[in-house]
């Protein structure tokens, strides 16, 4: 193997940009904190930080993959391995199933209902990137697919997912929708040219008004959070500051300028790292 095709490999799965891994990562956290009352287990920490960065990267194999007839004619993406010919279809499919493969060995060392519950992952992280050429919601697959993590943690720490986890996987789901739709404005010109569905052409010149309204649903999902897990001052005050992040985030969003956007999206992952210093902060003055 050359040192050019481990390049391409690297670049496909988007190492170098670790944003994705964050925002997997994150919420999984949330999870194992909420679930272990403050207290979760070191090991299962190390394997859903491992598994978020093996599933990731997975998933941007696959999404490439999916993508690969059409990422040449989008400049954000025309220069991706596939895009271009540095790795057939053929590797990048080999390489999806060995990151999986990876990704499920870790899932064997927690309990049977995680693992079964692994398969649903996977699941998602397959579909996502075909969404989009059928539904202006593809966010909404995305959201999903991000927020796995989070029953998936319930159940590796109670082997149970209460319903409370649901909130958390919701709350997440919207969050999934404001950075994404985010996101995709930075490509609306290039998918309107190519056919390409997302939230970001749905909601056409409202978009940043109902990422507004998203981000009003998410504060008040995080509120919810803090009084179904019973956190304290110190979780509740960290909310001023995801309110911050959010005003900070629209007044980006106010210049109409795709970049603007894109940074908007990739700041959107202090908030996911305010709540979880929030969660853990508050937890560990309460033990």
């Amino acid at each position: 193997m050359t040192k050019q095709t481990i390049k391409a490999y690297f670049q496909l799965t988007r190492l170098n940009r670790p944003i994705g891994i964050y925002l997997v990562l994150w919420p999984a956290l949330w999870a194992l904190w909420l679930a272990a009352d403050g207290n979760p287990p070191i090991d299962t920490v190390i394997i859903f930080i491992l598994g978020a960065i093996i599933m990731r990267s997975a998933g941007c194999v696959i999404n490439d993959y999916a993508d690969r007839h059409l990422d040449g004619h989008v400049s954000r993406t025309c220069a991706r391995p596939l895009a271009t010919g540095q790795l057939s279809d053929k590797q990048a499919l080999l390489f999806f199933t060995i990151l999986v493969l990876l990704g499920f060995g870790l899932v064997l060392l927690l309990n049977s209902l995680t693992i079964w519950m692994s398969l649903g992952a996977v699941l998602l992280a397959t579909l996502y990137p075909f969404m989009k050429r059928y539904t202006y919601w593809p966010q909404a697959f995305l959201g999903a697919a991000f927020a796995w993590a989070i029953p998936m943690g319930f159940s590796a720490v109670q082997n149970q997912v209460p319903w409370q986890a649901w909130v958390v996987f919701s709350v997440t789901l919207v969050w999934a929708l404001i950075y994404d739709t985010a996101y995709a404005i930075a490509d609306k010109e290039d998918d309107l040219k190519i056919g390409i569905k997302s939230t970001a052409i749905l909601f056409g010149n409202q978009v940043q008004w109902v990422i507004g309204f998203f981000q009003l649903i998410m504060l008040s999902g995080l509120v919810w959070i803090g009084q179904l897990f019973e956190l304290g001052t110190v979780y509740h005050l960290a909310l001023i500051a995801v309110c911050g992040l959010f005003g900070y985030h629209q007044y980006l969003l106010s210049k109409n300028d795709p970049a603007q956007a894109f940074k908007a999206f990739l700041n959107n992952h202090w908030v996911g790292l305010v709540v979880l210093v929030a969660i853990i902060g508050d937890q560990s003055l309460a033990g």
